[in-house]
């Protein structure tokens, strides 16, 4: 499985400044194949699957990661890449932040108000360090 270029690095770089939640829209043994597949299980503290609870954009994914990892909403920073990412942060109270190197288009992110929109892995990286 290949990762964006510079990504291994960041979500290194966060799991040791950062509490690292995932979710993902595919089934457990999915996520689980594809992280053991990349080597970056250990980057993440706690994950939640399509197949485990509601799907996106309902909000029990990102509450359930909150509650596990006690991290309140006003502390928590959703990213994603569809708008089904950013209507579940919206409707968890956490901040989001979009990236348009996913899978939609910067316009339909932005229509759903996140902090910001960046689009790339270096991008990305800058905001979290300004902003973190």
């Amino acid at each position: 499985m290949d990762l964006f270029g510079g990504m291994r690095d960041l979500l290194e770089y966060l799991q040791k400044e950062r509490i690292l939640g995932h979710r993902h829209r595919q089934s457990r043994r999915g996520l689980d194949r594809s992280l053991e597949a990349t080597g970056l299980k250990p980057c993440f503290r706690a994950s939640r699957c399509a197949d485990e609870t509601h799907p996106k954009p309902h909000p029990a994914m990102l509450l359930e990661l909150m509650g596990e990892l006690d991290v309140p909403a006003r502390g928590s920073l959703m990213i994603g890449d569809t708008s089904h990412d950013l209507e579940m942060a919206r409707a968890a109270g956490v901040d989001a932040l979009a990236v348009s190197y996913g899978a939609h288009a910067e316009e339909g992110l932005r229509s759903c108000q996140p902090r910001a929109c960046v689009a790339s892995v270096a991008e990305l990286s800058q905001w979290l360090t300004r902003h973190g």
